[in-house]
């Protein structure tokens, strides 16, 4: 059976259970009725309950999720766990490695990793990942393990990233300057007129070698916003290839998220997990 949770209703809160479960526990329509078809889905005070029904200040409300039946095959890969628990898992994807299974990627992509880890722990559970990152970017990537879970932890996450760009720069700065797709292009972006608008601000960490280590938070979240906005200022991110970095010293761009926090869906306690610094971008600086 399923993971439990379990709510107090407070004073004020009484009245039809569904009207309980969908306001004030955040139970999506969807799963609402997938536990209407679980036996004992949902209970009050340990006694069968539908979502008709009355409850009172003080009655306990439990819910029992639906066993996930997840797909994607799962493969023994190398992935990093820097937090779990019963509802989120935090990972350190490396990179070269894909979050989801595309075209041409189907069985080395994070969410087999995922799947494999799971299957080692005697668990199975879907990969519903909250942050996306590039596939060479690297770094603390939250997921939900059940569909409780993962839409409460939308829109609580923030995110620090470190990279390394190209030359030399001090202090700190902002970027402001709008994202469109590159003209004839599928993928690539360029900061111009008529795109989405894009907040960068950057913070010089150290520097060497003609290169400079510096901390990125974001206050919007635009394909590829780091990568394109370093590029319009002249500093591409070392190896970052597309946007004109060189690939001398890496094989990928140096771009890594160090660090994300996020309001916990059961005791919304906020909690922040970081994710080493690769060493490779400290050597970048003794060039």
């Amino acid at each position: 059976m399923g993971i439990k949770v379990n709510f107090t209703v407070g004073d004020g809160d009484g009245g039809r259970l569904r009207e309980f479960l969908r306001r004030k526990c955040g139970v999506t329509a969807s799963l609402l009725t997938q536990l209407k078809r679980v036996e004992r889905g949902i209970t009050v005070n340990g006694e069968h309950a539908r979502v008709i029904d009355t409850i009172a200040a003080g009655d306990t409300v439990t819910i029992t999720l639906p066993d996930d039946n997840n797909e994607i095959p799962p493969v023994k890969l190398p992935i990093g766990v820097l937090y779990e628990d019963e509802h989120v898992i935090v990972y350190n994807k490396p990179p070269f490695m894909p979050a989801h299974p595309v075209h041409g990627h189907q069985g080395d992509t994070l969410a087999n990793a995922a799947a494999y880890y799971a299957k080692t722990r005697g668990e199975s559970y879907s990969f519903r990942a909250v942050n996306r990152l590039d596939r060479d970017t690297s770094g603390a990537l939250l997921a939900a393990k059940n569909a409780y879970a993962a839409p409460l932890l939308q829109g609580s996450v923030g995110k620090v990233y470190v990279g390394v760009c190209e030359g030399i720069l001090e202090g700190s700065g902002t970027i402001d300057a709008p994202i469109r797709l590159k003209e004839g292009h599928t993928i690539e972006r360029q900061t111009g007129e008529g795109g989405q608008p894009a907040v960068t601000h950057y913070e010089a960490v150290a520097s060497g070698g003609g290169h400079t280590l510096l901390r990125f938070t974001l206050e919007t979240g635009r394909t590829h916003q780091i990568r394109v906005h370093m590029a319009s200022i002249g500093h591409s991110l070392a190896g970052d290839d597309m946007y004109g970095g060189s690939r001398a010293h890496i094989k990928r761009q140096a771009l890594h998220c160090s660090e994300i926090s996020f309001d916990h869906p059961i005791s919304r306690e906020r909690l922040t997990v970081k994710a080493p610094i690769p060493d490779e971008f400290f050597e970048l600086l003794k060039f």
